[in-house]
């Protein structure tokens, strides 16, 4: 964890460093989503580090295609820069992750929104905290140990800003709502993980690097991630490493059915 902890911050740094700039560098990769000139420094920073800190360890990260075709039971999952579009269009809302899958389910995660100095990650012993304050790459701060929520009543709900549509608002429907914020990238998880919200239904297409941090942040936390459409174990390390659509919430949180 100290390891991957610094790497996003790094990472967060090279981020940064383009999205002051007056030229992201902004492509289209072949499925029309966007890359930068930041998607690619991050990834080398964490790609080279992790490589260098653990040769043995399989890695997947999103720049890199031919690591999609990695099959192993324990691996280290990477998204450089989760929110590329939150990125382009100067919102904030994006994010540094970096998971440890072991056996299917992810154990621990980082997952750092630099333009808003938030830090979520687990700690050794897997336990979810968020850390405050100034944020030194060799020293840890002030750590806030994050429990989700017990929901009694009305639900606060968070939702995609860039992927909302139509089925997930009508799905969101069938709950008493109290509150429904939008969020970019893996923010979401980490928002149910710290008792800010209770419910993060995703109806839409999604791939492991996207989801594993924030959802080992989320379970650390007490939260739980499951399929959307039979509500069963949510896994990783599937062929492609594509995700079903999926639910993450508080244990509380009575689901609905799909």
């Amino acid at each position: 964890m100290t390891v991957i902890r610094r790497l996003a911050l790094e990472a967060g740094d090279a981020i940064m460093d383009v999205y002051e700039s007056a030229d992201m560098g902004v492509e289209a990769k072949a499925d029309d989503s966007p890359v930068t000139r930041a998607d690619l420094a991050a990834d080398r920073v964490i790609s080279d580090g992790l490589r260098a800190a653990f040769p043995d360890i399989a890695l997947v990260t999103e720049e890199q295609a031919a690591t999609h075709a990695e099959t192993a039971d324990r691996f280290l999952i990477v998204d450089p820069l989760d929110g590329t579009k939150e990125f382009v269009q100067r919102r904030g809302d994006f994010t540094v992750n970096i998971a440890l899958v072991e056996n299917g389910v992810p154990v621990r995660g980082v997952v750092f929104a630099p333009a808003k100095g938030r830090l979520f990650y687990t700690d050794a012993d897997g336990r979810s905290v968020e850390e405050t304050g100034a944020l030194h790459k060799d020293v840890a701060g002030d750590l806030a140990p994050l429990s989700v929520s017990s929901p009694d009543g009305a639900l606060r709900v968070v939702a995609s800003k860039s992927h909302r549509d139509q089925a997930t608002d009508d799905y969101i429907a069938r709950y008493d709502v109290a509150d429904l914020v939008s969020a970019g990238s893996s923010l979401k998880f980490c928002l149910v993980a710290a008792g800010e919200a209770d419910l993060y239904p995703r109806l839409g297409r999604t791939m492991e690097w996207d989801t594993a941090a924030g959802d080992a942040v989320l379970r650390g936390a007490g939260g739980r991630m499951v399929r959307f459409e039979d509500h069963a174990a949510f896994t990783y390390g599937k062929p492609g490493y594509e995700n079903p659509f999926f639910i993450a919430a508080a244990p509380g949180v009575e689901l609905k059915p799909a």
